[in-house]
């Protein structure tokens, strides 16, 4: 690892991702010709699940490339096309958060380990 630095508690990120989360319910029911949350959010699950993807591998691209700028930037957008995915799909934060906190008491190979394969 070329960065041994901790991640943190992320206390900005997650008031942030709060603010995000109420913007986009704000603006799912706007005209999705003025709102681009809007526009995703009418074209469907399909679509926002497409941008997810498409927005992964432009972040997957900036951190193999290794620039740092980029890659925050990408890393937002990828955060953003993830919650109206969520908003698509009618997911709350609260249910992720909940998925996550179940976790926690794992090891990632051990969980990894025990989901269905197929």
């Amino acid at each position: 690892m070329s960065d041994p630095s901790p991640l943190g508690k992320g206390t900005r990120l997650t008031a942030a991702l709060s603010r995000l989360a109420g913007t986009i319910d704000a603006r799912a029911d706007r005209d999705p010709g003025v709102s681009y949350t809007a526009k995703l959010l009418a074209r469907g699950p399909l679509h926002c699940g497409k941008k997810v993807g498409e927005e992964a591998v432009e972040l997957a691209l900036a951190v193999a490339a290794q620039d740092r700028g980029e890659v925050v930037s990408e890393a937002g957008d990828v955060l953003y096309h993830l919650l109206v995915a969520l908003k698509a799909r009618g997911i709350s934060l609260d249910e992720v958060g909940d998925a996550l906190a179940a976790r926690e008491a794992r090891s990632g190979l051990e969980e990894k380990a025990s989901r269905p394969s197929g």
